[in-house]
């Protein structure tokens, strides 16, 4: 990829790619990059392009809901579907490739759908920055022959905000989101009750008017994760989040002050770890 590529030649390219592509299931969240790739195919090839939602334990129904009014205003056909990460033991193992297994299942159920509806390819929403974290998950996506047209056309995070923006979607400056599970730290099982109440718990963090949030599941420990310059509104809320927490049953509440960070539980990993895991 060219790094010198302006940002409306890579919004061409991606045109490009698009067009070329035939029949397409984008994955579609209802995020950032997944709004913004469902809205370029739609441009691109309109009814040639559907989306697909699929319901699960980890996915918030606030999100669910919310990808299914973005499909609507933009027009493209949704088929929605359900998956369950809970089925899957190595996924409620919660080893440091539990994103691999999540994945595996997710495109294999969308490659089901796509094969029974005569589309071409499966296409994500990842962009230049997902390739820089520790992400498992890619390695079942190269597996399962998901297209990711953003990558192709080397936009990163700030290139897709900023075009989504020009073309008015509401979730240009939508807050990052990724599945509950990512709140638990390896090695400690995935239960409904643990994601139950990270759910409850951020849903009062956003109700407070905090924007970017990150509850982490350490036992009785709840650890909040804001944005540095939101930390002084969760010490004003204090008494009011310290009750909510331990009302749904965390003992401790804490405020990291590292601020959020994408990927904070894949600290703790070693090298050999990060090897391991995505060696396949």
């Amino acid at each position: 990829m060219d790094n010198s590529m302006t940002l409306e030649q890579k919004d061409r390219l991606l045109g490009d790619i698009l067009r070329g592509m035939g029949r397409i299931l984008v994955a579609f969240s209802g995020g950032v990059d997944s709004t913004f790739v469902l809205k370029r195919a739609h441009q691109e090839l309109g009814d040639r392009c559907v989306a697909v939602t699929a319901a699960s334990e980890t996915f918030p129904s606030r999100e669910f809901d919310a990808a299914v009014a973005l499909a609507e205003q933009i027009g493209v056909q949704l088929i929605k579907t359900e998956v369950s990460e809970l089925d899957n033991a190595d996924f409620v193992a919660n080893n440091p490739d539990r994103c691999y297994h999540c994945k595996t299942g997710l495109y294999s159920h969308l490659r089901r759908i796509t094969a029974e509806q005569g589309y071409d390819y499966i296409v994500d929403g990842s962009n230049m920055d997902d390739l820089g974290d520790y992400r498992p998950g890619l390695q079942a996506k190269k597996e399962q022959g998901v297209r990711s047209p953003l990558q192709e056309a080397g936009l990163t995070k700030d290139d897709i905000r900023e075009l989504s923006k020009r073309l008015g979607l509401p979730t240009w400056n939508k807050p990052s989101f990724a599945c509950l599970s990512s709140r638990i730290p390896y090695g400690t099982r995935i239960e409904k009750h643990k994601i139950d109440q990270l759910d409850e718990a951020e849903n009062f963090l956003m109700q407070l008017g905090l924007w970017q949030v990150r509850v982490r599941h350490h036992d009785q420990i709840a650890r909040i994760e804001v944005m540095p310059h939101e930390m002084a509104k969760v010490v004003e809320h204090s008494a009011a989040i310290h009750e909510k927490m331990t009302s749904i049953g965390f003992k401790y509440v804490t405020m990291d002050l590292a601020g959020y960070r994408t990927g904070s539980m894949n600290e703790t990993l070693s090298d050999d770890v990060r090897k391991k895991a995505t060696a396949r």
